[in-house]
């Protein structure tokens, strides 16, 4: 077997399971989970009637490149959403669907490090696990790059020595931020490209949550954003991820989609036409009115607004709490340690959060997810409220214990 499978660390929500194994929380309360970052807004009808309708291509097997239609439509998309010309992203060799952004960062990975090499991959920490998973699977080394309160969540490029930036095959980026909602500003991710260029490696931009934001008038900038500005329409060395999961609310679906150089692409495509993973063609014809529409979106979008405005002052009263700039996270500092507030929580008020340690790993300079936990407001705002509500309750008892 592959020895590097001894190297990965349980999925956070199997040690989440594990943290609660054998607990009955009260029954007069009934549950409400917030630890996973799945989406449960009602989906936009027009998807499920677009997949119901392709279904007599079950008897077809998809291409790894997928279909035109569907990758014109995501051209365009990133063309509004990003403020492109006309002449940039080409949807014939820049542009490939996958099965959400899960699948395409973790084989993305497999096809960009050399094996022969002492490679690293970097990635803010705390993270998405399977930045760690798709490195130590290729190979490689992950290097963690702490985002702490102190530096605005953002991991500190200028700490990075310049022999581990010369080992580096890929550095992963991820804004907005799970679980943090920071957003990467135009600077950082030019900072980012000028030393892609001068030590040879891939900035791969996890942009899942980019249709999340929490103020209308300042969407997050994006790395092709930035490759416009600064000349660079071929976005050499540059890739972008993005997913339908959180923005149309269809985790279920499996769709998103890999855009950047396409240099890169034609690599990644003949790397995924061996693996066999090509995005089912009843899912991409679904895929398709959902890059094309918006209004589900900004639907979508006022919803979460609606819960922060609700819940963060009920949470506020007894947790540092404060509105992040997207996504739909709350990264709170608890006042005991996170996994003893996790499973408390949930004993006494039935309320799953998930534990920051969870999502991080521990460092010379510390462990950045210790006494945090991770509150998805993914449930609907009345639940949220009621959610809120029994924090506020468990954190008073707290203090009285204390």
């Amino acid at each position: 077997m592959n020895p590097n499978l001894d190297r990965l660390q349980p999925y956070p929500f199997e040690r989440l399971a594990a943290l609660k194994a054998g607990i009955r929380p009260p029954v007069e309360f009934h549950h409400i989970p917030l630890s996973i970052g799945e989406p449960k807004h009602r989906p936009p009808t027009f998807v499920g009637e677009a997949l119901t309708a392709a279904l007599h291509t079950l008897g077809t097997y998809p291409v790894a490149l997928g279909l035109d239609e569907l990758r014109t439509a995501i051209a365009a998309w990133l063309r509004r959403r990003f403020g492109l010309p006309e002449s940039m992203v080409d949807p014939a060799s820049m542009i490939l669907p996958v099965n959400g952004t899960r699948e395409g960062l973790f084989s993305f990975v497999q096809a960009m490090v050399d094996p022969a090499g002492a490679r690293a991959v970097m990635m803010p920490n705390p993270f998405y696990q399977i930045y760690e998973g798709a490195a130590l699977l290729a190979g490689a080394e992950p290097v963690y790059l702490n985002t702490t309160e102190e530096n605005g969540y953002l991991p500190d490029l200028d700490a990075v020595s310049r022999e581990t930036w010369d080992r580096c095959a890929v550095l992963f980026l991820c804004s907005p931020g799970n679980p943090t909602g920071a957003v990467l500003d135009a600077a950082f991710l030019a900072r980012a490209i000028e030393l892609a260029d001068r030590h040879d490696f891939v900035v791969a931009s996890d942009e899942c949550y980019s249709d999340i934001y929490l103020d209308e008038a300042t969407p997050p900038v994006g790395l092709a954003q930035v490759c416009r500005e600064l000349g660079r329409e071929d976005m050499s060395r540059c890739v972008v991820f993005h997913s339908l999961s959180k923005r149309s609310s269809v985790p279920g679906l499996r769709s998103g989609f890999v855009a950047g150089d396409a240099r890169l692409m034609a690599g990644f495509r003949l790397y995924r036409t061996y693996h066999g993973c090509a995005v089912p063609l009843a899912v991409q014809l679904a895929s398709l009115p959902a890059w094309e529409d918006e209004d589900h979106v900004i639907a979508s979008r006022h919803l979460y607004q609606e819960k922060f405005d609700t819940v963060l002052p009920i949470l506020g009263q007894v947790l540092p709490v404060s509105r992040p700039p997207a996504a739909f996270y709350l990264w709170v500092r608890t006042p005991v340690d996170d996994e003893t507030f996790a499973r408390d929580l949930f004993a006494t008020r039935n309320v799953t959060v998930l534990p920051g340690r969870y999502l991080s790993r521990d460092t010379v300079a510390g462990d950045p997810g210790e006494n945090h936990v991770r509150i998805s407001l993914v449930a609907t705002t009345e639940e949220c409220v009621e959610a809120a509500t029994r924090i506020r309750d468990y954190c008073h008892t707290l203090d009285a214990g204390a």
